[in-house]
């Protein structure tokens, strides 16, 4: 079903770009060509259908050749973070029974040090080349692929272990499928439109638009390695229309954005940018950023939730024609928010009624909080050989539970508060930590924070919020913090300390890593 989606393209669209950048510049048929010749390198050295194939590597048009080459052989792709060790890449090449791993170049040294018996191969190595894998087809290398059905594993992607114990999410065929058809149409995405790679492929964050853009015949650009000026260089002279990013991205690249107005004579123009929408998921983010983001690059914010498990988009804040007579403040709110379902996806908002009764509804009030449950012809059957997980992770009904709270309101937009794990019991009082992390945001002098609970004798959980200030506000005291949220939070809500820190320690996904934090802090 995933090459199909290439050949329609080439057949469409063969004389379009489909590639640009980093010397490497292909129309429609010469990656289908590229992708064709990449399977058959894989293939004589014995993969076939249902094997795993591995790949660690940055950002580039070779790892999107990567995708559709596993798909034309039926095999299945396994992202690997490129902020894991050598350890932690031997576990996951161990856990899905790799036979292939396929790495960059630049990754050499660690995988020398990977103890695995997968066979190994670098994909950006001399041997294989785009202008040699395409002119291989013209040769007479035979164009084939293997034919999936819906229920085929596509991808293999293992989490970021929040609980300590990474799991692999299999998405199918018929779920990477049905949810690039949806993202299509939802983001009305055509040939026209340019999408740049910038959050990392080995993430569902970005990935998922390799099927997508390709669907719609768009052209892929691509940046290796994340820095605020090399994006906002990548955004202007590629001319990107769309793209998905993380919200500590967005941050930097609005502030690098202005420091490079604030450095001109005169204003930039207005076609610096063309972009028309930018997204954002992975995280919260706050209504201020939202503000500096549309102002900055003039075009549709568009906020993002979702999940591995669910290919990943579950909600969006796209406006619907009413919304878009309101106010500008109004919208900004909106578009701030959650958003409403994904199409396709069937989204309830509960809580546990106990025993018989299995779950109920809360209030379309967007003030009762309930579990976020979903299913979908885009969301996963289950976890790589861990029936008990994928047991655990269903309802009876076959929705899956999510792990997030939200309320939800009237129109059906929901509004995440938190993550099940990171609420905080405080002297019998319940403390959703988007909250007290939105109201820290609303201070000048915060550029990131993450709010925790951390044991307390008194209390059982106390708040903490761990909070790095912007360059040019490093004299704040915590105190003004506390006081802050004293001013505009319950007494009970607002952090009972502040731990000032340089960064924020992360996950490959770009979300702040809240376990971490407790362990440095306990």
């Amino acid at each position: 079903m995933l090459f199909e989606l290439l050949k329609r393209a080439r057949d469409l669209h063969g004389h379009r770009d489909a590639i640009r950048g980093q010397a490497v510049q292909l129309t429609y048929r010469g990656l289908y060509a590229s992708c064709t010749s990449l399977a058959h390198a894989w293939s004589e050295l014995g993969v076939s259908a249902t094997d795993r194939v591995a790949i660690l590597s940055r950002n580039s048009p070779e790892y999107l050749c990567a995708y559709f080459a596993s798909a034309c052989l039926g095999a299945v792709l396994v992202p690997l973070n490129t902020r894991w060790t050598s350890s932690e890449i031997a576990a996951v090449l161990a856990r899905s029974g790799a036979r292939l791993l396929v790495f960059e170049s630049s990754f050499a040294g660690l995988v020398d040090q990977v103890e695995h018996t997968a066979e190994r191969w670098a994909i950006d190595d001399n041997a294989w080349s785009f202008s040699q894998a395409a002119h291989g087809l013209e040769s007479g290398v035979r164009a084939f692929h293997v034919r999936r059905s819906v229920d085929d594993a596509a991808h293999l992607y293992f989490t970021s272990g929040t609980t300590g114990h990474p799991k692999g999410v299999v998405l199918t065929e018929g779920n990477v499928h049905a949810h690039a058809l949806a993202a299509v149409l939802e983001l009305e995405l055509e040939a026209n439109d340019t999408w740049a790679h910038i959050a990392p492929m080995f993430h569902l964050a970005d990935a998922w638009a390799t099927f997508a853009i390709t669907l719609a015949g768009g052209c892929h650009v691509f940046l290796s390695d994340f820095d605020a000026e090399s994006a906002l260089k990548l955004l202007r002279e590629e001319r990107v229309s769309i793209t998905n990013l993380v919200p500590l991205m967005l941050q930097r690249m609005v502030q690098s954005h202005g420091e490079r107005v604030r450095g001109c004579d005169s204003e930039p123009t207005d076609d610096t940018y063309a972009l028309r929408i930018l997204m954002s998921g992975g995280a919260p983010i706050a209504p201020s950023l939202v503000r500096r983001i549309v102002e900055a690059f003039d075009c549709e914010y568009v906020q993002t939730y979702g999940m591995t498990e669910t290919s990943p988009y579950l909600t969006m804040s796209l406006l619907d024609e009413q919304q878009r007579m309101l106010t500008r403040d109004e919208q900004l709110r909106i578009r701030a928010r959650t958003g409403r379902p994904f199409l396709g996806t069937e989204l309830r908002v509960v809580r546990d009624a106990g025993g018989a009764r299995g779950f109920e509804k809360v209030q379309c009030d967007d003030v009762d909080v309930g579990e976020v449950q979903v299913r979908g012809p885009h969301v996963t059957r289950g976890y790589w050989e861990d029936p008990l997980a994928t047991r655990e992770a269903f309802t009876p009904d076959g929705f899956l539970r999510t792990g997030d709270l939200a309320t939800i309101d009237a129109s059906g937009s929901i509004r995440i508060v938190d993550r099940i794990k990171d609420v905080i019991l405080t002297g019998g009082e319940t403390v959703y930590t988007t909250e007290v992390e939105s109201r820290l945001y609303e201070h000048a002098s915060v550029l990131e924070v993450a709010v925790i609970g951390v044991a307390d004798p008194t209390w059982g959980e106390r708040v903490v919020a761990v909070v790095v200030l912007r360059p040019s506000h490093e004299d704040t005291r915590a105190d003004e913090l506390i006081a802050h949220c004293r001013e505009r939070l319950a007494g009970y809500k607002s952090p009972k300390q502040i731990v000032f820190s340089n960064q924020l320690p992360r996950m490959g996904s770009g979300k702040i890593d809240k376990r971490a934090l407790r362990q440095t802090i306990e």
